[in-house]
């Protein structure tokens, strides 16, 4: 639990909403919520907020075994969208969670631009307290281009899901395209209220036995301390366009310590998302927040949002390199 000392430190506003911290769990990476809070030791009051598993029209069943694979550094995983449909989520999860704890963030998903729309139209008569647009899927009515790989598409989704909600629209961008900048544009012009970046990294694991990919589905998301890198360059250049819009972003790909956390701030988040690290070490959060609260008592910050965006660029050299 967030002593009282750090309280004020850590206290941060996310599009309207007051996060006690600035860490938000992933989505996949705690279920619904009330799996997680089943963990000894953990308490929601550790974290700003909570994003539920991805949720569609329909149920799911998910991919074929195997879903998950660790890799050096981080983790493949291909689960598919495993979920039980909004309705169940509206009618049957969401009444088992405490609002009084935390914030809880709807992953939104879908195959048809109808589709993001429907389920968000439902999620916006639930109490949930804002919406994460999940735009990696793939349309089947495009050949099964992803929607983030493409500005137009990312653009459509967003507008269509602001036509009927009111609710904190957060657009998850996939670092899967030629330029994460132009589709954030493009997005903010579209309605979206803030960004999480970036989604996985895709990736393979071979099985040299028998020559076959190691996932079912072929190819996965990569996630983990092994994208860190990319994760905060494409922060940085979604807080480029963002920040002259007021847009927040949630900075996110294997962070797994204070010091990662940090690091996203300075490069433009203004709260930062933990996932791969949780499979590990499930009571990270109160670490990570202990290390941020201390960096700021040390540089005299009165409150984490001073470190948003506080990079200081080197010069470039004459190449341009």
């Amino acid at each position: 639990m967030i002593t009282p000392d750090d309280e004020s430190l850590l206290r941060t506003e996310f599009c309207g909403l007051d996060f006690a911290s600035p860490i938000v769990l992933l989505s996949g990476c705690v279920g619904f919520g009330e799996e997680y809070s089943r963990v000894a030791g953990f308490s929601n009051t550790d974290v700003g907020a909570i994003c539920l598993k991805g949720t569609t029209l329909e149920p799911r069943p998910g991919n074929p075994p195997h879903r998950v694979f660790e890799t050096p550094m981080g983790m493949l995983n291909a689960i598919g969208l495993q979920n039980p449909g909004v309705d169940v989520v509206v009618n049957e999860i969401l009444p088992q969670l405490d609002f009084t704890e935390t914030r809880f963030i709807a992953n939104i998903s879908g195959s048809t631009v109808e589709e993001y729309r429907e389920v968000a139209r439902r999620f916006d008569d639930s109490p949930i307290d804002a919406m994460e647009i999940n735009i990696s899927c793939p349309n089947v009515k495009e050949g099964g281009v992803a929607f983030g790989n493409d500005p137009d598409m990312s653009a459509r989704v967003v507008a269509t899901v602001r036509e009927v909600t009111e609710k904190p629209l957060i657009t998850k961008l996939s670092p899967n395209q030629t330029d994460i900048a132009e589709n954030a544009r493009r997005c903010i012009e579209a309605g979206t209220d803030a960004f999480a970046v970036i989604n996985t990294l895709m990736g393979m694991a071979i099985d040299i036995e028998s020559r076959s990919p190691v996932i079912g589905n072929n190819q996965g998301g990569l996630s983990g301390p092994a994208i860190k890198p990319v994760a905060l360059l494409k922060t940085h250049q979604v807080w480029q366009v963002a920040h002259p819009h007021a847009v927040p972003i949630i900075g996110q790909g294997g962070i797994s310590s204070a010091e990662d956390a940090i690091e996203f701030l300075i490069a433009g988040a203004s709260a930062v998302g933990v996932g791969t690290a949780l499979f590990y070490d499930p009571l990270i959060c109160p670490k990570i927040n202990a290390g941020i609260a201390d960096y700021l008592r040390r540089h005299e910050m009165s409150n984490v949002a001073q470190l948003t965006g506080s990079l200081v660029l080197n010069e470039r050299q004459a190449c341009g390199c």
